[in-house]
């Protein structure tokens, strides 16, 4: 983290405390009435309940205190009660909590889309619009995108994850849970393989190569001149954490452009500084016609933004987008405060340093134990693949286990993966090297036990 950068605040100790068998009494009670009134449908991959949250720590309803490894899946990047957001939230709250920007709007709304038109890649003029998940930014931006070229193919990628509407549900790879026995699913999108380094039959394929394997499947099967948008994650959520090989994403970019096919970066899960930069597709100076953005956006608030090429976003006739609740000005007011915790946190550099930190040292585990096939990722994105060792086969068991002995220890991990063999590390970015290194120490534990 740079000198100059503001030193995070916190309310809670941090540090992790299991004060007794868990889940505990009251997380016990609650999870009594829970199935008496939730869905089943509605899975919770930990069994405790949360009375409070803050920077890296998560307190439980007994008192429990856990190392937070996931961040809700990468939303609480600046920790789930930054100052500053929960003050401008406050604010706002006490002022109006809902207008509906198509009905009588305000100024946060138009706020945040300059803040987007300002860090987001491209110099080009811009134009964003506001929704509340990341589901919702995919499904309009390919609204957009076939508005704009009045094409209708889309093309998405092997192991994608885009959410869980109808449409980005078609968009999304994994069957289980997201999409057994709820189709039929949107028509016109179309799959391609992507470059998945570790699991390449040719290893030696570079990422221009696997561009281009990508591209000749598309104008074979489809035509370049019937697809709207080449829709992709530059690195994969929860397919795995997958980053593509070097030249992957450019090659399809450029040809993209080349072909009047709107490139669609959805940057849900690796966006606001997650993976080291403010967007992932700033490694490789990609600069896509639309991103989609939510999680990190707005400290934990449901906030999902559109933001792309002027030209494109205006093609759709007045009214074509928007909705109840888009662009929340409780919401908007959070994301301000949010990209503001990062720039003067410089919380970009502090997820280079969480990789600094756990790369070196994952990789040595790796080394050691044989049970962890590759390290990678960017930032404070990063993934361990669990192998049988000596193989490439998936060991889903593991990962399991790991998570489950993590947890037994006080420490939230994620696992992930089209397989279900990659754990996934998705600390807040706020976390302290101290309260990270422990948590890596229990996870380095429970992998060794694996070996």
């Amino acid at each position: 983290m740079s000198t100059s950068a503001i030193e995070p605040t916190y309310r809670l100790e941090q540090k992790r405390n299991i004060t007794g068998a868990f889940p505990g009494p009251k997380s016990a009670a609650l999870s009594e009435r829970r199935a008496a009134v939730v869905a089943k449908g509605v899975a919770s991959s930990v069994p405790v309940y949360v009375q409070d949250a803050d920077g890296g720590i998560i307190q439980d309803v007994d008192g429990n205190s856990f190392i937070d490894l996931g961040s809700g899946i990468a939303v609480t990047s600046v920790g789930a009660s930054d100052p500053a957001v929960v003050a401008a939230a406050q604010e706002q709250v006490a002022r109006f909590t809902h207008t509906c920007f198509m009905v009588t709007p305000y100024e946060g709304y138009v706020e945040v889309a300059e803040k987007l038109a300002e860090l987001t890649p491209g110099d080009h003029e811009k134009r964003t619009v506001l929704f509340n998940s990341g589901a919702e930014a995919v499904e309009n931006a390919v609204k957009i995108a076939r508005s704009a070229t009045g094409r209708q193919a889309v093309v998405a990628f092997d192991h994608a994850y885009h959410g869980r509407t109808n449409l980005t549900m078609g968009l999304t790879a994994k069957a289980m849970p997201y999409k057994t026995g709820f189709g039929p699913f949107a028509s016109e999108i179309y799959r391609m393989p992507m470059s998945y380094p570790f699991r390449e039959e040719n290893p030696e394929i570079t990422g221009v190569e696997a561009a281009n394997r990508a591209i000749l499947a598309i104008e074979k099967q489809i035509g370049a001149d019937q697809l709207a948008a080449l829709l992709i994650e530059p690195i994969q959520g929860e397919g795995g954490f997958i980053v593509p090989a070097e030249g992957f994403l450019p090659r399809l970019a450029e040809w993209a452009k080349e072909n009047g096919i709107v490139f669609i970066a959805d940057e849900v899960q690796s966006g606001f500084c997650r993976t080291g930069e403010w967007f992932a597709v700033n490694h490789e100076g990609v600069v896509p016609d639309i991103l989609t953005m939510a999680k990190g956006i707005a400290g934990g608030m449901p906030l999902s933004a559109v933001t792309g090429r002027a030209d494109l976003l205006d093609a759709v006739h007045p009214g074509g987008l928007g909705g109840t609740y888009g662009g929340n000005p409780v919401a908007c007011a959070s994301a301000l405060a949010a990209i503001e915790t990062m720039k003067s946190q410089d919380l970009a550099g502090r997820a280079r340093r969480i990789e600094e930190i756990t790369v070196p040292r994952m990789s040595k585990v790796a080394e050691e134990t044989g049970v962890i096939g590759e390290v990678r990722g960017r930032g404070a994105m990063l993934a361990l693949e669990l192998v049988k060792p000596g193989t490439k086969t998936p060991n889903a068991e593991a990962a399991k286990a790991i998570a489950a002995a993590c947890l037994q220890e006080g420490v939230i991990i994620l696992t992930c993966g089209t397989y279900g063999n990659v754990i996934r590390l998705l600390p807040p970015l706020v976390i302290s090297d101290e309260l990270l290194s422990d948590g890596l120490d229990v996870l380095e534990a429970a992998i060794r036990a694996q070996a």
